[in-house]
């Protein structure tokens, strides 16, 4: 497996730093790098930062915001800048974990058709994953949307 770029390393650190309660640490980390990346920079810096910025912030529709933009930029990150980043599988394995954020922040939203449209996509991305540890908590993660998520 390839060792992450600086800007991924960086990345990874926020993530620590969200994960272990120091939210606006990773925030303001995330948004220095969003300073030096920018709206146009490396896609899938753009998308791994963007939804880690998502996961660590406190008003939903801020959330929603960067989840957005981490879908955009997994539109642009082709299989071989996926593998040079050390990922093991497709780009389109960025997919699943996208769309469950999407749906979940939208469903807190009140926005019940979008959060279903995106478990929908969720869903029919999930093969893209493998079955291991990581394809596994995606998949319960989609399911436990579908269970919050009333039926129409």
């Amino acid at each position: 497996m390839a060792e992450p770029d600086a800007t991924m390393a960086r990345i990874g650190q926020g993530m620590e730093l969200g994960q272990s309660g120091e939210r606006a640490a990773a925030r303001r980390l995330f948004s220095e790098l969003w300073q030096e990346i920018g709206a146009t920079g490396d896609p899938l810096h753009r998308c791994a930062l963007a939804h880690s910025m998502a996961d660590v912030q406190d008003d939903a529709h801020e959330e929603l915001l960067w989840d957005l933009r981490a879908l955009e930029a997994a539109d642009l990150i082709t299989d071989a800048r996926a593998r040079q980043a050390g990922v093991t599988g497709p780009a389109s394995g960025f997919y699943p974990s996208l769309h469950l954020n999407l749906g979940d922040v939208y469903r807190r939203l009140g926005d019940l058709d979008r959060a279903r449209d995106h478990l929908r996509r969720g869903r029919a991305a999930v093969d893209a994953l493998g079955d291991d540890g990581y394809g596994q908590m995606i998949r319960q993660g989609l399911d436990r949307l579908a269970d919050r998520l009333p039926t129409s």
